[in-house]
């Protein structure tokens, strides 16, 4: 049994890279007010609002606080024999559509019954919407996720 609790630094770097550093919040494509890398609440709960404003290292606080939420949330949906890669591919997907989403997709279906399950790479592929819309930047993030997943490869400039 492997003990992976935290994100590896590639992988952290993969989400940081995906969700950007925005200081003012903003509506992100789904509507939801969003600051730092791709946060929608505080610590303690608090919804991000319209006007709030955060300095850089609040932005690198309040990600490492939150990350630890989703790296917890993924050990504990899945299976303890999935590799480094497979867990940080998995973090940054939790980290973007969110814990229920991961919990009721067919992707967590696939590692559970079998990490290595090529039809994986698919169901990351599916989730490339924001707010109705196909977003070029989730379809770049879905692919990197997937191959990290696989093959622990980091591609920066994809286009």
């Amino acid at each position: 049994m492997n003990n992976i609790p935290v994100t590896s630094k590639a992988g952290f770097n993969v989400i940081k890279q995906h969700e950007g550093r925005i200081l003012t919040a903003y509506k992100c494509p789904a509507g939801i007010w969003t600051i730092g890398f791709g946060n929608t609440y505080y610590e303690d709960g608090t919804r991000v609002k319209e006007g709030d404003k955060i300095t850089a290292q609040r932005a690198e606080d309040l990600f490492r606080n939150t990350l630890k939420i989703y790296e917890q949330a993924v050990w504990n949906l899945t299976r303890d024999d999935i590799n480094q890669n497979q867990f940080d591919a998995l973090v940054s997907f939790a980290y973007n559509v969110g814990i229920a989403a991961l919990q009721k997709s067919t992707l967590l279906k696939h590692v559970n019954e079998n990490p290595n399950d090529k039809r994986i790479t698919t169901e990351f592929k599916k989730w490339i919407r924001g707010g109705g819309k196909v977003l070029p930047g989730l379809v770049k993030r879905r692919q990197q996720e997937s191959d990290f997943y696989f093959n622990g490869v980091v591609k920066e400039n994809m286009s």
